[in-house]
């Protein structure tokens, strides 16, 4: 039991979905040259970061849990884990993982993971409690995992990596305000400065829409820079195309949270394709 509430204060869900993005970046880098045992070391050690990161966002969101349904079991509301000893959870967590990514992948992949954590944990935590603007922030965080795995491959920073953490980002707002749109309340309760409650719905489905034309930009500079076939690239635009139809939908919605839950559904379904593409027809 105690193992599986200390399990649950890391986010799994989290680590597996950015585990997604860190494999097809590390794909995407090796260019079929794949180092099996490279790979293993650099999803380990940033899967150990991320989920230290997130023991740490627990511990900042301990109070504003309490006022959301979706969060008020959570761990360290309910007094399962004492705030002492989530915080040594975390820290023993990001020392292991820093370690290992430093030792067994590059010193590279090491800085950019714990810029990446210090982006969510300290700039994305404050952020979030007073300007809607907290959600781009967070987006920065979370941009880094691809580019972690990219330059585990390749250990440097170029265009590639600048190209996927722009599709990181781009993709995650829209993923973003679908979560918010679709928790709406929790957040109002909490007092959250999310941007359907201070600019209001319509204007959160206008940046959706914006955000996802970006997004497809994006994804379709991978190919014409030379990084992706044209596999990917026609996978690529027919994902991005069937998730701008269904943003479009939104408009007419008169049921904002189903079409919400369905964007943020169908958002998970884009990113996963889009790594397993780049992941099995990079150039």
């Amino acid at each position: 039991m105690i193992i599986k509430t200390y399990y649950m204060l890391t986010k799994p869900g989290i680590i597996a979905g950015n585990a997604v993005t860190t494999f097809g970046g590390f794909m995407l880098a090796s260019k079929g040259a794949v180092n099996f045992w490279l790979f293993c070391w650099t999803l380990m050690g940033l899967s150990l970061v991320i989920a230290s990161a997130c023991v740490f966002n627990n511990y900042m969101d301990r109070e504003i849990d309490k006022k959301m349904a979706r969060t008020k079991n959570r761990a360290l509301v309910k007094g399962l884990v004492s705030e002492k000893n989530a915080l040594l959870f975390g820290t023993l967590l990001g020392l292991l993982g820093m370690g290992v990514l430093a030792l067994y992948a590059n010193f590279l992949t090491a800085m950019l993971a714990l810029a990446g954590f210090l982006f969510y944990v300290v700039v994305y935590g404050v952020w979030k409690y007073r300007s809607s603007y907290g959600t781009v922030i967070g987006s920065l965080a979370g941009g880094v995992p691809p580019v972690v795995g990219y330059c585990a491959a390749s250990n440097q920073l170029d265009l590639g990596a600048f190209l996927l953490f722009t599709i990181m980002v781009l993709w995650q707002m829209p993923h973003f305000f679908a979560i918010t749109l679709y928790r709406l309340e929790d957040y109002a309760a909490a007092s959250i400065p999310v941007l359907p409650l201070e600019k209001g719905i319509y204007t959160t489905k206008i940046q959706m829409w914006l955000y996802i034309i970006a997004f497809i930009v994006a994804t379709v500079m991978l190919t014409l820079m030379g990084y992706t076939g044209y596999a990917y690239l026609t996978v690529a635009v027919l994902m991005g195309l069937m998730w701008y139809v269904l943003c479009l939908k939104g408009f007419k919605s008169d049921n904002d949270k189903r079409w919400a839950r369905q964007m943020f559904l169908f958002s998970i379904v884009v990113i996963m394709v889009e790594c397993f593409m780049m992941a099995i027809d990079r150039v």
